[in-house]
């Protein structure tokens, strides 16, 4: 616990001191979010590429803290392309395509090195009481791939609201790290722990107002890590709800790509085609400031991250209670929000 504690520490101080010469290359390089459609909330230009504050952080404790082999190798030469990527996006935005291709060869790689779902809980084992396990074989390549690239895109969607993606994301790392020590592996706790420190360090900066946005830098960066840590921790594990545990985790971004995908379908739109009909979005509509609405999103991925820990010693009837409950709540929630109607938006880019 204490090596944990040493590597968050140090994620944390390094982003946080780092962060004020991340504002000042940004403003040097021209990478500046200005707000020129309605889905934006800010009325003030605001530099971009926190997100390279967050990679510092994250690397500078990684390298420090843990022993290199050749799953984390092919992790974070994933996490560089990524970045990579996104420092260019951030000052001038690139095409769906190519974000998406520079994806792929970041799980790719990830997957090269080892990070690799090779089974999955059997969804009908949680209606039978059953501990059925489905071995993926082949399949493991193509759902592993559609899993990284999913939760990627899943954290840079909801980054709509200052300090939103930074705090979900630090929510779902420190859900990832519990899951972890309960299930006695500590090195998977550390890189989780080492997230949570390097978006910690930087989120005093993005908090409402932000003085700086994480940008695809970062929230690119989020996803491809916290998907990456759940199949290296409890995806790879055979207990009976290892499935769930990172999708109540990730639950918030997971459930609002998944809202978006369905809404966007219905209304005959391409998914890349950008809306006003996020999560975050309905709750400004409904009233909420920007705080209010960060906090109540921060509060709705505690208490699934609560329930992600829970899973990890739930029995099976436990656990359909729980996802009944979750169905339940999200159900209600599509209703009074409006989570199924499109808001259109004078921008392709979403956020």
């Amino acid at each position: 616990m204490k090596t944990i504690y040493i590597a968050f520490l140090i994620a944390v101080s390094v982003a946080y001191l780092v962060t004020p010469f991340v504002i000042k290359l940004a403003n040097r390089v021209g990478a500046i979010d200005v707000p020129k459609d309605s889905r934006r909330v800010h009325t003030v230009p605001i530099p971009r590429l926190g997100g390279i504050a967050i990679f510092i952080g994250f690397m500078v404790a990684v390298l420090t803290t843990l022993k290199m082999d050749t799953r984390l190798m092919g992790v974070l030469a994933g996490a560089v392309i990524i970045v990579t990527m996104g420092y260019f996006d951030d000052i001038k935005p690139l095409s769906a395509k190519v974000k998406l291709l520079v994806q792929l060869l970041a799980a790719g790689i990830a997957m090269y090195g080892g990070v690799k779902m090779n089974i999955l809980t059997n969804p009908l084992s949680l209606i039978s009481g059953t501990n059925d396990f489905i071995v993926l074989g082949k399949w493991s390549y193509p759902l592993t791939m559609v899993w990284i690239v999913g939760v990627t895109n899943a954290i840079n969607l909801i980054d709509g609201l200052d300090g939103l993606a930074a705090g979900v994301s630090t929510i779902a790392a420190l859900t990832l790290t519990a899951v972890a020590l309960f299930t006695g592996d500590t090195y998977i706790s550390m890189l989780a722990a080492i997230l949570a420190g390097a978006t910690i360090g930087f989120l005093p900066y993005n908090f409402n107002p932000a003085k700086i946005f994480m940008g695809d830098t970062g929230s690119l960066l989020l996803g491809y890590m916290l998907s990456v840590i759940s199949i290296m921790g409890v995806l790879k594990s055979a207990a009976a709800l290892s499935i769930l545990i990172p999708i109540f985790a990730i639950g918030l971004p997971i459930f609002d790509t998944f809202m978006a995908i369905v809404r966007r379908g219905m209304s005959g739109k391409s998914f890349m085609e950008a809306d006003k009909g996020h999560l975050h979005h309905r709750l400004l509509d409904i009233g909420l400031s920007q705080k209010q609405a960060v906090l109540t999103l921060y509060s709705i991925s505690a208490v699934l991250g609560f329930g992600a820990v829970a899973l990890v010693e739930a029995t099976l009837k436990v656990a359909i209670v729980l996802v009944i409950a979750v169905f339940f709540l999200a159900s209600m929630g599509v209703k009074y929000l409006g989570l199924t109607e499109t808001k259109t938006s004078d921008s392709n880019i979403d956020v």
